[in-house]
């Protein structure tokens, strides 16, 4: 038994994928066609969509949220783990990155749950709170510009439910937040998030060591 969480080395990190990951032909592809652009580096792993498909057919969620979309993989997995009558809101700044995803989700059978709207996405959030849509999501996943991270937050935490759950990405940028020597804008961006949120009452927490880190927030109030 172990006090603190196993490090994956490449043979151990194999194995895990070999045992735990449940692949088919069009996430494959996905992945395979996004891993030749030159921002492929912005995708999620295979591992990371998976929990968050359990993740969010656990919570039986219906509407949620993403703010961060690049060529659709994490909306393939969020849309796939919504109920039959769900709603994915995706945005993202670009048009042209998520029209990968729009064959894939077609493909999917989960193309009719989600909802593009192009633009940045803290106004996107602000017409969201505009339109009445204050506290009724489910799942908000954030994976953009790091320097809005804050932003997203507090945005967020008015768009979701009590009870619902908002999971952020790269909380732990491949190390560099615990590195001293490092201190560009995205890293103290991410640092500065991860001590506002160790410290709000206003969410249980929990950081999983999964894909970059997943930061996941429990709205309580």
């Amino acid at each position: 038994m172990s006090r603190s969480t196993t490090p994956l080395d490449d043979r151990l990190y194999s194995y895990f994928l070999e045992v735990s990951i449940r692949d088919d032909d069009v996430h494959r592809r996905l992945r395979e066609e996004t891993s030749e652009l030159e921002n492929a580096q912005m995708q999620i792993s295979a591992e990371q969509g998976q929990f968050m498909t359990l993740l969010v057919a656990a919570t039986n969620a219906r509407l949620a949220l993403e703010i961060g979309t690049f060529t659709g993989y994490s909306a393939l997995c969020i849309a796939e783990g919504l109920r039959d009558d769900g709603r994915l809101i995706a945005c993202d700044i670009d048009e042209e990155w998520p029209s990968f995803g729009r064959r894939y989700w077609a493909e999917a059978g989960v193309g009719h749950k989600i909802e593009f709207r192009a633009g940045p996405a803290a106004d996107t959030m602000t017409q969201l709170i505009d339109e009445g849509m204050e506290g009724d999501f489910d799942f908000v996943f954030i994976d953009a510009d790091k320097r809005g991270l804050e932003e997203y937050y507090e945005k967020a935490l008015r768009l979701v439910r009590v009870g619902g759950i908002i999971a952020v990405d790269n909380t732990l940028w491949s190390g560099q937040v615990a590195d001293p020597d490092v201190s560009d804008e995205d890293t103290n961006a991410i640092r500065g998030f991860n001590a506002t949120v160790i410290d709000d009452l206003r969410v249980q927490i929990s950081l999983v060591p999964i894909g970059d880190g997943l930061t996941l927030l429990r709205r309580l109030r």
